[in-house]
C-alpha cells in the first residue's frame, strides 16, 4: 500500500511542543483548506475541522494529538549552557549524544551532553543517568546565547523523516503519524455523503496530560469519538509474548483499553466488524500504562460518548527513533473512514 511520505515527512519534522503547536497547526490549516466545510481554532489552540454530515442529530469527534514531547528551558549558566523542564515522558537514555532545536529569536541547534565517561566514577558509570544529568550545549558563550534564546523558550528533537524497508523511521511518529491520518481521511471523505456531523479535532497538549481533547469534547458533545494515537510495538528481542501489546506489519490496532480508559465494547465490535468485512488486518491492544486522548474524549462529552480508537504500532516510542509500517498507516485511513461512514448502519444499543 502506499501513503504520502512527502507530506508525512513534513509533518513529523515540523516543532510543535506541548502549547506551541503553531507550525503544526499552520501546516494542516494549508492542507485542509478547500478540503473540509469550515476551520476553526479555540482559544486553547485545538483546530476543529468540520465536515457537514446528513443528519445534525448525532455528532462525531475524531482527535489526533498535535504535540510532540519536548523541553523547555529553566536556566541559562554562567558559561551559556542550557538547563532544561522536559514536557512530555522521557527515557534520559535516549537523550544521549542527541542534537535539538532551541526554538528561541530564532531557531538554534543544541547538542545533549553530559559527563564525559572518561571522567566517571566507577559508581557513575554503572548508576543510570537522569535528565538533571543533562545539559544543552550551544557551542557559544553565554553573551551570545542570551541575545536568541530566553528562560521558557521551548526545545523539540532534530532528526528526519527516512524509509526503512516498509517502515518510516523518524521523531514525533507519536503523534504525527495521527495528524497524517486524519488529514488524508478528511481528504477521502471529500464529496462524500456522510451520516453524521463531523469533526476532525488536531489537539493540542495531550503529552502533558490530555488537554486539549478535554476542552475540545466539551464543547463539541459527540455522541461517538474516535482516537488516532500511536501504541507500542515491542516485538524486538527479548521481549515476551505477553509485553508485546501490538507488533509492526500485523495491521491497525483496536484499542480495548489503555491506563485511563475502556473502549465501549460496541465500538470494538464495530470496529472489528468493519475490518474484517473489508480485509483490513487488524490486531488487539491492551496498553497497560499510557493514556491518549479516548479519554479526554469519554470523560467530557455531556453524557458521555461511545469511545473507541485505532493505534498505529510503533517501535521505540518517545525516542528520536520511533518507527512505524506503511501499510499499518494505510490501514488506520482505510478503517477511519470506513468507521465515519457507517455509524448509522449499526446497532448501537447496549446488548
Amino acid at each position: 500500500m502506499s501513503i504520502n511520505v512527502a507530506l508525512l515527512k513534513k509533518i513529523c519534522e515540523t516543532p510543535g511542543a506541548p502549547g506551541h503547536e503553531q507550525l503544526v497547526r499552520e501546516l494542516i490549516t494549508k492542507e485542509l483548506k478547500g478540503v473540509v466545510d469550515g476551520i476553526t481554532v479555540d482559544n486553547m489552540g485545538n483546530l476543529i475541522a468540520f465536515k457537514k454530515g446528513k443528519s445534525s442529530d448525532k455528532k462525531v469527534m475524531a482527535a489526533a494529538h498535535m504535540d510532540e514531547i519536548g523541553f523547555i528551558v529553566s536556566h541559562i549558566d554562567d558559561n551559556g549552557f542550557l538547563r532544561f523542564h522536559p514536557l512530555g515522558g522521557f527515557d534520559p537514555k535516549t537523550l544521549t549524544a542527541q542534537r535539538v532545536k532551541v526554538h528561541g529569536k530564532k531557531d538554534v541547534i543544541g547538542v545533549m551532553g553530559t559527563k564525559p565517561i572518561h571522567l566517571m566514577t566507577a559508581e557513575e558509570r554503572v548508576k543510570p543517568l537522569q535528565l538533571t544529568d543533562y545539559f544543552i550545549d550551544l557551542g557559544m558563550k553565554k553573551a551570545e546565547v542570551v541575545k536568541l534564546i530566553e528562560v521558557g523558550n521551548v526545545v523539540t528533537r532534530e532528526r528526519e523523516l527516512i524509509e526503512m524497508g516498509n517502515c518510516v523511521n523518524c521523531k514525533s511518529i507519536d503523534n504525527r503519524v495521527a495528524v497524517f491520518i486524519l488529514i488524508e481521511t478528511l481528504k477521502e471523505l471529500k464529496g462524500k455523503k456522510i451520516p453524521y456531523d463531523f469533526y476532525g479535532v488536531f489537539t493540542v497538549q495531550e503529552e502533558v496530560g490530555i488537554r486539549g481533547a478535554q476542552v475540545a469534547a466539551h464543547h463539541i458533545d459527540p455522541h461517538f469519538s474516535f482516537c488516532i494515537d500511536t501504541t507500542i510495538a515491542f516485538d524486538t528481542p527479548g521481549a515476551k509474548a505477553e509485553e508485546m501489546v501490538t507488533k509492526l506489519g500485523e495491521g491497525v490496532a483496536i484499542k480495548i483499553m489503555d491506563s485511563s480508559a475502556i473502549c465501549d465494547y460496541r465500538m470494538v465490535r464495530y470496529m472489528k466488524g468493519l475490518a474484517d468485512k473489508n480485509k483490513i488486518k487488524w490486531q488487539n491492544e491492551l496498553l497497560p500504562a499510557g493514556g491518549t486522548d479516548t479519554a479526554g474524549m469519554q470523560r467530557m462529552a455531556k453524557y458521555g460518548t461511545i469511545a473507541g480508537a485505532v493505534s498505529i504500532p510503533t517501535r521505540h516510542i518517545h525516542s528520536v527513533i520511533e518507527m512505524a509500517d506503511k501499510d499499518d498507516i494505510k490501514g488506520n485511513i482505510d478503517l477511519l473512514n470506513l468507521c465515519v461512514s457507517n455509524l448509522d448502519k449499526y446497532n448501537w444499543d447496549f446488548n
